[in-house]
């Protein structure tokens, strides 16, 4: 049978369309396009209204593009209303959480081997593999709906963890990313006693992989994607400090607002004061430490002045990368129904001075870094991809998925 996969949304969708993906490759299936596919997985997004337009947008249109197909929707917006894509085509669309898509894809397709462990590895996957370890947020953000559509946070078995990326290692990939909705909340109770926190699965995962190597390549390294401020502890950051460099020293810290009173009417659980004080002690702590971000423009009530504080707090917490959004309103959400929307046209006017800003610090950052030298992962696009999270050219003949030192 032929599938094709439609992921919409964040990473760790990425991450679990792989997933799908190389599970139904195991299954005996091939990669096609929608038009020549039995089997259409659509991994749904609805963190905005925008994106909730796309999802049913993507499903109708897997549905014309071959009349005889079966259409698996899942993801947020499947979680949010259901209904709204099964009546699109009873007979055809099957809506399944996360956790029941392989039990939709067996009866689709037929169930995999007993035992048999599918990795994201090879042609059609990125080089550097996401491993999903966590799910869902207790967390209530005023702008936010994904802690609705995904649950409670919920963390996987820390020895499939350890399991899986053993293997990947074995396979040959050089970059493992973890992954997760609000990956530092992460808790694996064995039942026995012993409770694994983040900072005691990256230790795990380093020792398990300290010896899985090619001659002359350096052990595989890990990535955090992204990790709230309340949750990077002194633990964690001794772990990365330790292992030079094996845990990339780079972190995804989402700030949001550099206003204390706009970062309370998100219900982010910090001041600005706070998130300042924990970047200084992260410099302090691993000097090297690259630092990108999230930043939300535009939040209802959001004045010129808040707006001006949190250019301020990003140009001192010298982020090297920040991800900037206009405030989209997502129906549902405490801060879609305040009245005092900022206009579109001011939360666009922010954001591109936003970018700029962004764009500068950036570049800063890679001149603090001119002549250094860092290990970097061949990425299949040419692109070496730095510790710090900077893509440079890839050096002639390098091997595709290799880590090798580079200049920056």
């Amino acid at each position: 049978m032929n599938f094709a996969i439609v992921n919409l949304g964040c990473k760790v969708n990425r991450v679990e369309s792989d997933a799908f993906a190389s599970g139904l490759l195991a299954r005996g299936c091939q990669e096609t396009d929608e038009a020549a596919a039995n089997i259409v997985v659509v991994n749904t997004c609805t963190v905005t209204g925008e994106a909730e337009k796309k999802t049913r947008k993507a499903v109708r249109h897997a549905l014309r593009a071959n009349e005889s197909s079966h259409v698996v929707v899942t993801g947020c917006a499947a979680a949010i209303d259901a209904d709204a894509f099964t009546a699109m085509a009873p007979s055809r669309v099957h809506v399944a959480g996360k956790l029941q898509v392989d039990e939709v894809l067996d009866q689709l397709v037929g169930p995999l081997e007993s035992g048999y462990h599918a990795l994201a590895v090879g042609n059609g996957f990125r080089t550097r593999v996401g491993v999903k370890v966590q799910d869902g947020c207790n967390n209530a953000c005023t702008y936010c709906i994904v802690h609705v559509a995904r649950g409670r946070a919920t963390s996987r078995n820390a020895g499939d963890v350890r399991e899986e990326c053993k293997a990947l290692a074995e396979a040959g990939v050089r970059e493992i990313v973890l992954t997760g909705i609000n990956l530092g909340s992460y808790r694996f109770d064995d039942g026995q006693g012993e409770v694994l926190m983040l900072d005691g699965l990256m230790q795990a995962l380093l020792d398990d992989t300290a010896d899985v190597h090619e001659p002359g390549q350096p052990p595989c390294r890990f990535r955090i994607s992204s990790i709230e401020p309340a949750d990077v502890s002194d633990k964690l950051l001794d772990v990365m400090a330790r292992s030079n460099g094996r845990i990339c020293r780079h972190l995804h810290l989402p700030l949001q607002s550099g206003s204390t009173k706009v970062l309370a009417e998100m219900n982010r659980p910090y001041t600005a004061q706070q998130f300042e004080a924990l970047v200084n002690k992260l410099y302090a702590k691993l000097p090297e430490l690259s630092l990108s971000t999230d930043i939300i423009c535009g939040f209802p009530g959001e004045t010129d002045a808040d707006f001006q504080e949190t250019l301020d707090v990003a140009q001192r917490c010298r982020f090297s990368k920040i991800h900037v959004f206009p405030y989209s309103q997502r129906e549902g959400t405490p801060a879609a129904a305040r009245t005092d929307q900022v206009p579109h046209e001011m939360r666009a006017e922010r954001a591109r001075t936003l970018r700029a800003l962004a764009k500068q610090l950036r570049q800063q950052d890679r001149e603090n870094r001119a002549g250094t030298s860092e290990l970097a992962l061949i990425e299949e696009n040419g692109v070496a991809m730095t510790e710090s999270y900077h893509e440079l050219p890839a050096p002639e003949g390098a091997k595709t998925g290799a880590l090798m030192p580079v200049t920056l």
